[in-house]
Formats: structure tokens, C-alpha cells, sequence
């Protein structure tokens, strides 16, 4: 008589599942936000250590390592903005709501840039941060560069068919810029272009989309980088700006950190609730942009991650977002365009001893909702601010006042406005029954990120 005894492996004979041997770990399976936020963390620290003990040489790698990641990224904002809308337009033709989309993202991008200028606003006349300052006047000047309602008509024309601009500085050296607002234009005529064209365009479409899935795989290798790119970028943030500068605006400085944080976590939540949607779900989702407009402090920079969370996170349509995204980096921020120069407003009248009035207050609304797109072709909240005093009839002079803890301040200003450019393109794909709700709600331990999806699959 045999006796049967039980054996520790399966049927094929191999171990069972609670004997096998635990798989290795690599640094690479580490979760994608753990390694950002381990980036965060070492990066911190590196920045007070270069700052502490005056080691300029990690600063500068730490300064090397950040910029050039901003530029690989910058490097694909071109072919990436003008395929991706060349493709959404022509894809536009197989929804029947194009133009109501359209007119839905503007809509929305107005109501949240109002709502976002009075938050600003009225901290402004709460804590008078114009009167509690110890800045000195000998600070104003000249802030170089300015905005006008004419850069809108402008910004429009584009000046070559890249959208491509040049600048010599005084020592000789040219640089080549991009205006983000023309490639849009571009991107949307050759669109229409395609449609209008027919059966000859589709070899030409082909090609385009071929293109963008080429350039969507070399982002996600860029993506891939962002741990390294954010350890260089907030260490260097950390090693060249201290409490030494921000200390005579203290309360201009929390009053736009809170300000926008007022936006991030209740006018948003508030916005996502409304539609049915789980506010953590989208900050899980949109967080590698987030975290990346914080450290890098560019929109368009960071263009190309709010485009990949937005469709790859939140469940948006490529064909929508590839639409929504790159018109919110140039259009929609709330953060430089809304808060801010509400805030510097007032503190410039404050500092100088104006008087403002309802109207006063009303045009700072107006330029906040609608200025953004005027000096779309531009860089740097400076431009919208002078665009705002001139409007005002405010001197100049105060942007120097704020320059120094600019820096500072534009972390969470862009921050602020990169989640907005995620927020619209979800709430409107939800409101017009778009929006992919499994996607939206997937655990994000499953993330395409961490897992090594390329962005083109």
C-alpha cells in the first residue's frame, strides 16, 4: 500500500508558486513615480549642498544635466506640435463635433482663467503685499522685455514655415527660438489643407502619421530620462536661489504660491467633481507633467508629457488632445496669466501709492481671461505682466521689483498652468462622452511609464 505525500511543486514539476525563488530587483523596475520622486528628494539635497558649501562645480553639472533635458524635450515640441494637429484635424473629419469641441476648450479655458484672477485678486486686497514688503525702490527698472495687445496679430503670421526665429547675444553667440502659436497656426492650415485636398493628400497624411509615431517613440524615451532631468533641474533651483532673495517679498511670494494652490486643490477638485470625476485620479494621472513643469518651469517644455498623460492617463482622445494641448500650452495659464499679474498688479499699485478701482480691477480680469493668447509668442510671465501695467497705466518700472524671486515663483505658476492644459481637455471629453473612464480610473502601479510603453503604441 502506497501513501501519497503532498509535494511542494506543480503539475509540470517545477517549484510551486510560494517556494519559487524571489525575482531580482533592478533600479529600473522601480516604480516611474518613485524614481521621480527619489529624483526630487536627491536632487533637494545635491542643490543645498552645492549652495551650503559654495561647490560650484555640482552646480553647474547639476544646471547642465537639467537644461539639457528641457532641450531634448524642446527638440521634439516642433515636429511633434505641427504633425500631431496636421493629423488631429484631418482625423477631426470622423468626429461630428469638431467645431463644438473647439468652442467648448475656449469656453472653459476662459471660465477657469476667471475664476483664477479673482482667487488672485482678492488675496491681493487681503494681504496688501505692495505695503508688507521691505524691497527697495532702488530695485525698479527697466524690465527689458514687454508685451503688447499687437503681439497677438503678430504672433499669429508666421515668420517661416518652422515657426523658427533667431537672436545674437553680446558675446556673438545666435540662438534659435520657436513661437509655439505659429506652429499651431501652420499645423491647423496644412490640416485644412489635407481636408480640402482629399484622396491626393492621403499619401501625404500617411507620411504625417507615420512621423508623429515616429517622433511620439524618441518622447518616450526622453519621457523615460525625467528622473535624471529632475534631479538636475531642482537641484540647480535649490543651489541658486535662497531665502535671501525671497525674504523682502515674502508675502508676495506666499500669496502666489497660495493662490495657486487654492486652484490646484479646490477650484480644480471642485471642477472634476462636478463632471463626475475623482480628483486623485487625475493628479495620479497628470502628476509626471506636473512635477516636470514645476522643476523645468516651461510650458512648452513640458508640452510633450501633459500630451502623453493626458491621452495615455486620463482616457482623452489622441485626436482631441493632440488638438487641446498644444493650443492650452500657448492660450491657457492660469497660474503666469491669471494670478500673477492680478497679484503684481496690485502690488505695483500699492508699492507706488495708486489708487485702483472697480474698473481697475475689471480690466485686470479682462486682460487676465483674454491676454495670455497676445503674448502667446512670447516667453515669460514678464511679458504678460507688462502687458497688464500698460494696460493699467501702471509704471514699468515695478516689474523689477519682482524679478528677483521670479525664478521662484515660476515653478508653481507653470505648474499651475500645465494642470489647467490637462483639466480642459478631460472635462470637455467627459461633458461631450469622449473621455475613456477606464483609463481615467486604471491604477496607475500599471502605468505605460513604468512598464516601458512606448508613447506610439
Amino acid at each position: 500500500m502506497t501513501t501519497s505525500t503532498s509535494s511542494p511543486t506543480g503539475e509540470s514539476g517545477t517549484p510551486a508558486p510560494s517556494q519559487q525563488p524571489a525575482a531580482p530587483h533592478h533600479w529600473w523596475q522601480i516604480p516611474f513615480w518613485a524614481q521621480v520622486l527619489g529624483a526630487l528628494v536627491v536632487g533637494a539635497a545635491l542643490g543645498a549642498l552645492a549652495r551650503s558649501q559654495e561647490l560650484d562645480g555640482l552646480t553647474t553639472t547639476l544646471q547642465t544635466i537639467g537644461d539639457t533635458f528641457v532641450t531634448l524635450l524642446r527638440t521634439v515640441v516642433v515636429p511633434l506640435v505641427f504633425f500631431a494637429i496636421v493629423v488631429s484635424i484631418a482625423r477631426l473629419r470622423e468626429v461630428s463635433n469638431a467645431a463644438r469641441l473647439a468652442a467648448q476648450t475656449l469656453l472653459w479655458f476662459a471660465i477657469t482663467a476667471a475664476v483664477a484672477v479673482v482667487i488672485g485678486i482678492t488675496i491681493g486686497l487681503l494681504t496688501d503685499p505692495g505695503v508688507n514688503t521691505s524691497v527697495s525702490r532702488d530695485a525698479a527698472g527697466d524690465p527689458g522685455t514687454t508685451g503688447s495687445w499687437t503681439d497677438f496679430l503678430t504672433g499669429l503670421v508666421p515668420s517661416n514655415v518652422f515657426g523658427l526665429s533667431g537672436s545674437v547675444d553680446d558675446g556673438g553667440s545666435v540662438s534659435m527660438n520657436f513661437n509655439v502659436l505659429q506652429i499651431v497656426v501652420l499645423g491647423l492650415l496644412v490640416g485644412a489643407a489635407v481636408l480640402k485636398t482629399g484622396e491626393k493628400a492621403e499619401a501625404f497624411l500617411s507620411f504625417a502619421e507615420s512621423f508623429l509615431a515616429v517622433v511620439q517613440t524618441v518622447l518616450w524615451w526622453i519621457i523615460r530620462l525625467s528622473p535624471l532631468g529632475t534631479l538636475g533641474l531642482i537641484g540647480t533651483a535649490v543651489a541658486t536661489y535662497g531665502w535671501d532673495a525671497v525674504s523682502p517679498l515674502a508675502v508676495f511670494t506666499i500669496d502666489v504660491y497660495v493662490g495657486c494652490a487654492i486652484v490646484l486643490l479646490v477650484v480644480y477638485p471642485v471642477i472634476l467633481r462636478l463632471h463626475g470625476l475623482n480628483p486623485l485620479r487625475f493628479y495620479s494621472g497628470a502628476w509626471p507633467a506636473l512635477q516636470l513643469a514645476f522643476v523645468s518651469r516651461s510650458s512648452v517644455g513640458t508640452m510633450p508629457v501633459t500630451e502623453y498623460v493626458t491621452t495615455r492617463n486620463l482616457g482623452v482622445p489622441r485626436e482631441y488632445a493632440s488638438f487641446a494641448v498644444p493650443l492650452g500650452a500657448t492660450t491657457k495659464m492660469d497660474g503666469c496669466a491669471a494670478i500673477y499679474p492680478a497679484l503684481a498688479a496690485i502690488f505695483v499699485a500699492q508699492f507706488f501709492g495708486i489708487e485702483l478701482g472697480l474698473s481697475d480691477y475689471l480690466l485686470i480680469a479682462f486682460v487676465s481671461v483674454v491676454g495670455s493668447a497676445a503674448t502667446a509668442g512670447l516667453t515669460g510671465a514678464v511679458v504678460m505682466l507688462t502687458l497688464t501695467l500698460s494696460t493699467l497705466g501702471l509704471p514699468l518700472e515695478g516689474v523689477g521689483l519682482l524679478l528677483a524671486v521670479d525664478p521662484i515663483l515660476d515653478m508653481m505658476r507653470t505648474m499651475t498652468n500645465v494642470a489647467g492644459q490637462a483639466l480642459v481637455p478631460t472635462i470637455v471629453a467627459r461633458r461631450e462622452g469622449m473621455l475613456d473612464q477606464a483609463a481615467y480610473d486604471a491604477p496607475r502601479e500599471g502605468d505605460p511609464i513604468g512598464r516601458g510603453v512606448p508613447v506610439a503604441a
